[in-house]
């Protein structure tokens, strides 16, 4: 008898045991859920200079409506059609600088784009726009040579030649594409970044990525998405 209630006592102890342990492990699997739900922010921030500085603005605040935004333009694409702000109208933008001849970086900017592109190829709300630094050599018809061998959809993503000067001060001083600090430089210097930026419906700039990386680029992903739900 003694031995049978020896074995009753250690089967309760047991079971007693194993629930507490089941109940601690159940506890500790609902905190991850809670901290991402509590960590995320409510909108993207914004940036108005080339130190790339969040400033958090509430959307469609006095504020934000007299933030910095990126000017019109009258460049001309790949289909020999002029682009303007207004071709962007209610759009969200991802915008790079490259040029057809590049050897170096721009293949892999423009396969990154082009992976951007397939992600968001069925929304009418995100468009792309690709600057030539060397516009003096890149023409309509280079451009459109490039567009067909990358892929390029036209109307969706636009490659864009025009006036060097009108590129290269939207490039600097507009976009800050260069994101390069205490370092002046005029026309002649070549205007050249491996930089995405995320423009939002309003022209703001709402981020800054680097085109070769895969991690940057799947948070420029992730950030279009949030953007998006923006009201």
């Amino acid at each position: 008898m003694k031995w049978l209630l020896k074995i009753k006592s250690f089967y309760w102890v047991f079971t007693l045991v194993l629930i507490l342990v089941v109940g601690c492990k159940s506890e500790v699997k609902k905190e991850p859920s809670v901290e991402a739900e509590t960590s995320r922010v409510e909108s993207l921030p914004f940036y108005n200079d080339e130190s790339f500085t969040p400033h958090w603005l509430i959307p469609n605040s006095k504020e934000e409506k007299e933030f910095h935004k990126i000017p019109d333009f009258k460049l001309t694409n790949q289909l020999g059609e002029t682009v303007t702000q207004n071709s962007f109208d209610n759009k969200i933008y991802i915008t790079d600088f490259f040029f057809a001849s590049c050897p170096g970086i721009c293949p892999q900017m423009t396969g990154n784009m082009f992976k951007l592109q397939e992600e968001f190829k069925e929304d009418a709300e995100v468009l792309f726009l690709s600057h030539t630094v060397t516009p003096t050599r890149d023409s309509v018809p280079v451009l459109k040579t490039y567009a067909e061998n990358n892929g390029v959809i036209d109307g969706k993503w636009h490659l864009v030649t025009g006036d060097k000067t009108e590129i290269y001060d939207l490039g600097r001083n507009q976009y800050f594409v260069e994101n390069d600090l205490g370092t002046p430089k005029d026309i002649n210097d070549f205007l050249h970044s491996e930089n995405f930026l995320l423009i939002d419906k309003n022209k703001h700039i709402r981020g800054i990525y680097n085109g070769l990386n895969r991690a940057s680029m799947a948070q420029l992903v992730t950030d279009v998405i949030a953007l998006k739900k923006e009201i």
